[in-house]
């Protein structure tokens, strides 16, 4: 399936733009852009597709996709019938993570806007937020453009809060661009990028960190909730979906080039982290994308 790099930059004597998409059906392209996405779906329902994710969407959806992050909304069956009357709608925030300069890293009051910008990484779905919330988010294009400003900061600080979120794409699928300030970690994830293709354990980290292997196994499920062993399937699984979906190798050759020895245990790992098979999950994706 090819990607596309689409143009968002062509913003309106502002930093970021604010659109209305009103359309028969959204736009049907697997693509990324270097600009942040802030999407709440106004009218449609349909299969969204963020990095390695695949669920469904429905009116009221608020999502934040992050730069680079490839990304699609394909719309339910009944929206591309030629005697269709239904119509997709969602209001689209595109904006640059340093579309105010460094505030977000240099202003202590801005740290959890900064800690929301990178964990979109992953794409963020926000569960459950105020109506209130939503509607300031609706109606941010009625504001001049000083005023724009400052909601968009006030809605980035409320989002920052909000705690009902779920991470959509797995950490496989993106590289971690950004350091999280803390030099053990940061020591531990590059490492773990470095080498999850070759055959590593928790007892190589610990050591790395210089912990025992014991303790650096607690710390570990302290932070991520799941074990080193599940966490570093869910990197090399992550990966091989970004590399089924670019098209660049079967998936034989994936299986070893993420890490995994036989094809036997790379498809039970991946159907049990994906729920599907990488078949199954090539075909949910290429679903459409020949027709019409």
């Amino acid at each position: 399936m090819k990607l596309h790099l689409l143009n968002k930059t062509k913003f309106d004597n502002t930093s970021f733009s604010v659109n209305i998409n009103d359309y028969r059906y959204f736009l049907k392209l697997w693509h990324y852009h270097p600009e942040l996405e802030l999407v709440v779906i106004l009218k449609s329902t349909g299969t969204r597709f963020i990095g390695d994710n695949i669920e469904k969407f429905e009116e009221g959806d608020v999502v934040l996709i992050g730069k680079n992050l490839p990304h699609k909304w394909l719309n339910d069956d009944v929206y591309f019938l030629e005697d269709s009357k239904l119509n997709a709608k969602a209001v689209a925030i595109h904006f640059r993570e340093e579309f105010l300069g460094t505030i977000f890293e240099k202003a202590p009051e801005m740290m959890t806007i900064l800690n929301l910008l990178k964990k979109s990484s992953q794409g963020i779905q926000f569960i459950g937020l105020e109506k209130k919330l939503i509607d300031k988010i609706i109606n941010l294009n009625i504001n001049d453009v000083f005023e724009r400003t400052i909601k968009f900061i006030e809605i980035l600080y409320a989002l920052s809060n909000h705690k009902q979120i779920k991470l959509l794409s797995s950490e496989g699928f993106r590289s971690p661009e950004v350091s999280i300030g803390n030099k053990s970690l940061d020591k531990m994830y590059d490492y773990i990028f470095d080498n999850f293709k070759n055959d590593i354990s928790s007892k190589d980290i610990a050591t790395i960190l210089f912990m025992n292997h014991a303790s650096f196994s607690r710390f570990f499920k302290r932070i991520h909730k799941k074990t080193f062993t599940r966490y570093l399937n869910e990197i090399r699984i992550g990966y091989a979906c970004k590399l089924i979906l670019e098209s660049k190798y079967n998936i034989s050759s994936i299986c070893y080039d993420c890490g995994y020895n036989n094809l036997s245990n790379f498809n039970r790992h991946f159907k049990d982290i994906k729920g599907m098979s990488p078949t199954d999950f090539i075909k949910a994706h290429l679903k459409k994308d020949k027709a019409k």
